[in-house]
């Protein structure tokens, strides 16, 4: 099977090849015979016939440093019709632009395989899914609150204070139990988005790292520990954070036989969950999941292989139809 694959993502050249996830996509598409192309999400246009049309580049890729694409000269593509698959892998910020861009690739379903599901990424951002699953998760309050914040750490003490549709551990802080700079960190936040924030106990076991764990449409594909760089208790690996190998604990486990039902349902084929400690879930991340070139170096597991395993499966179902 020969897919026509566009890539709907930041400017490759941007890409840093060694840890990339849509570049590893990207790569494994090719290697598997797939045409492959890259758009930015700027480009896309309705027409007055509700097609859905990109200014993509087909690109090649390789695994050279400073030498890792070669680009040729765009075309105007309907992505319902020209198109077979769509990565939807542009960086968050999670805000109406993004969300607008999911409305319209709903219009392809049915033509078009978009990974991960344009209208579950929607309704799924990476701190409000996971509250579906709260028995797993660490105390959480979503508030604008000051007053309300300091009742929280009364009882729980020291938090973490992260906006809720940030990305990439930007703008998590940590505010001692004294409560210290509560108010002027509030002010700023609640200058800077609209949205309420999220505020958890800080938990010390993340000195021992936070383990992101790759589920290919609900089943697990592998895992990294993410341990924080010197100075830091952020251990995203954009921050600092190194990787290690790693493996599962029973609580682990049960997190993501609970959620993989509904994650594979819900057409999410590629997510990333954040685990602390072996058992306190902190986000289902599902609009650009990262992580899988790590836990491939340390397991040894073709995870890109796999998710275009899934993706082709669901191809020649809908070829079949």
């Amino acid at each position: 099977m020969s897919l026509r694959v566009a890539v709907q993502m930041d400017p490759i050249e941007t890409v840093n090849i060694k840890g990339d996830s849509s570049f590893a996509l990207m790569l494994a598409a090719q290697e598997r015979g797939h045409a492959v192309f890259e758009y930015h999400v700027e480009s896309l246009t309705l027409d007055a016939d509700d097609r859905l049309w990109a200014e993509a580049a087909p690109v090649t890729v390789r695994r050279v440093e400073g030498d890792h694409f070669e680009k040729g000269a765009k075309q105007r593509l309907d992505l319902g019709r020209d198109i077979d698959v769509v990565l939807m892998r542009q960086d968050p910020p999670f805000h109406m632009g993004y969300i607008t861009a999911t409305h319209l690739l709903e219009r392809i379903a049915g033509e078009t395989i978009v990974v991960n599901d344009p209208a579950s990424v929607r309704n799924s951002p990476e701190k409000v899914m996971v509250l579906d699953y709260r028995r797993f998760m660490p105390p959480t309050l979503v508030t604008r609150s000051v007053a309300e914040i300091r009742r929280f750490m009364e009882e729980h003490g020291a938090v973490v204070i992260k906006p809720i549709h940030g990305n990439g551990g930007k703008a998590i802080f940590r505010v001692p139990e004294s409560g210290d700079n509560l108010t002027a960190l509030i002010e700023v936040f609640n200058q800077t988005w609209p949205e309420p924030h999220m505020v958890q106990p800080f938990l010390p076991e993340v000195a021992e790292g936070d383990k992101r764990i790759v589920l290919v449409d609900g089943e697990i594909a592998g895992a990294i520990n993410r341990i924080p760089g010197k100075g830091e208790f952020r251990s995203n690996l954009a921050m600092g954070g190194s990787a290690e190998a790693t493996e599962l604990t029973e609580r682990e486990r049960e997190i993501c036989e609970a959620m993989g039902p509904d994650l594979k349902r819900l057409g999410l084929t590629f997510v990333g969950i954040d685990v602390i400690g072996g058992k306190w879930l902190t986000e289902i991340n599902v609009t650009s999941p990262t992580g899988i070139v790590a836990i491939s170096e340390f397991d040894g597991t073709d995870v890109a292989g796999m998710i275009w395993d899934a993706i082709e499966a669901r191809a020649s179902r809908l070829g079949g139809q």
